[in-house]
């Protein structure tokens, strides 16, 4: 039986599974999708399927009461359930550990291998607990500010938002743990979910995003493992970086904030690298850094991110933007695109959305004629609709780069 803060509660939350070939952003139609309680696979409580996108409706789910995540509680503040897809020419796929926070959409994405590739194991995901409440080994201090010689070995002259990142599933001298190619997008949205809680307030989860990608780029930039004779970018140790946790659900508002700040960090007077950004829960583990409870207790005064971040790591930190963006075919134009806007910009975006319907046909295919007229607004709010932005109808930042992100996704069908 579920537990007992979920039979006497009334928290809801909400969940959405999306489903994609392990070939690539190829959505899986029809498939049936099966959800039950974690430890309850015989006793289900949904059954859906998907759309012509890949994705199921969202649907409500028992949750414990939002005071077991807004503030430090020993109880646990999510549920867990599992997740079992099958699909028409797929090895089925089973997901256990899904979490459900009260008041928010849960997205679990789920990818199924062609039987022509499967290797007759069906693939089973295991979502560990949350960082904030299971245990974990504490954060070993480094230097916030890392050493580089000039040697002509460190690649990177300027501050760059890479396409992927190699993620090593375990502690750095651990050769059995396996390397994963993941977008690095992908990697900061679930890296925050991991690390915080989706209910806290929107200016703690923003305070914690920018400590999180200051981390991970500060790693990217001086080349920390590669440097040390590594293949790999990071790991998903929290002895040494922060939990990475291959195949877990991330959180639509966690979604959203990062697509809109993806290409910052934090920064220093005088200091060209991304700050090596510590932090800790604040509660079982302090640390010479940012406290995540703290952060959530700040933002509940009303500080906003800045405020937060300067409080902890001191009034010389100031938020950067990175100069380049690795893996888009074009640049942001510096402004929304919207109905009247036109020239060369739209026309790219056109082309873009059009190739993207391909995989996706909830949009609907427009002339690319470089004008931006309702029917173009129409496509990009399908657009919007699918991944999880306001649907608005116009291109704006974090619109632009989603197309961009997605259109390259379906152009490299099983590259890694």
């Amino acid at each position: 039986m579920p537990e007992e803060s979920l039979q006497t509660g009334s928290a809801r939350g909400r969940l959405q599974i999306n489903v994609t070939s392990s070939l690539g952003l190829i959505p899986v139609k029809d498939a049936a999708v099966t959800i039950s309680y974690s430890g309850e696979p015989n006793a289900p409580i949904e059954k859906l399927s998907t759309d012509s996108s890949g994705q199921t409706e969202r649907v409500e789910l028992a949750a414990p009461p939002l005071d077991y995540s807004v503030e430090p509680s020993e109880q646990r503040p999510y549920s867990e359930y599992t997740v079992l897809v099958e699909a028409p020419g797929y090895e089925s796929a089973m997901v256990s550990g899904t979490e459900i926070l009260p008041d928010t959409l849960a997205l679990q994405p789920v990818s199924l291998k062609p039987l022509e590739t499967a290797e007759g194991d069906m693939e089973s995901v295991i979502i560990p607990d949350h960082t904030l409440y299971g245990d974990y080994p504490p954060k070993i201090p480094e230097a916030e500010i890392k050493p580089i010689e000039e040697t002509g070995e460190i690649v990177l002259s300027r501050v760059v938002i890479p396409e992927y990142i190699v993620v090593h599933d375990g502690v750095p001298d651990d050769a059995s743990a396996q390397n994963y190619y993941v977008k690095y997008r992908d990697y900061i949205k679930n890296v925050v979910s991991s690390e915080v809680y989706a209910t806290w307030e929107e200016n703690a989860i923003y305070a914690n995003a920018l400590a999180i990608m200051s981390f991970t780029l500060n790693r990217v930039y001086t080349e920390w493992y590669r440097g040390k004779g590594y293949p790999f970018t990071i790991t998903s140790s929290t002895a040494y970086d922060q939990n990475w946790i291959y195949g877990r659900n991330i959180y639509s508002n966690i979604d959203r904030i990062i697509d809109s700040i993806f290409a910052n960090y934090l920064s220093r007077p005088g200091v060209r690298q991304p700050i090596f950004t510590s932090y800790c829960d604040g509660r079982r583990v302090t640390c010479n850094g940012l406290s995540q409870w703290g952060s959530q207790y700040l933002a509940g005064e009303g500080y906003t991110p800045i405020e937060i971040l300067r409080y902890y790591y001191g009034n010389d930190m100031y938020i950067n933007t990175a100069e380049s963006i690795s893996g888009v075919p074009s640049s942001y134009p510096g402004y929304a695109l919207s109905i009247g806007s036109s020239g060369e910009k739209v026309r790219q975006l056109q082309n873009q959305l059009n190739r993207i319907a391909q995989n996706y046909p909830a949009i609907p295919i427009i002339a690319a004629d470089g004008v931006y007229g309702p029917e173009t607004a129409k496509a990009v709010r399908a657009f919007q609709k699918i991944f999880n932005l306001e649907q608005t109808g116009v291109t704006d930042y974090p619109t632009w780069y989603s197309i961009s992100n997605i259109y390259v996704g379906v152009t490299r069908i099983a590259e890694p």
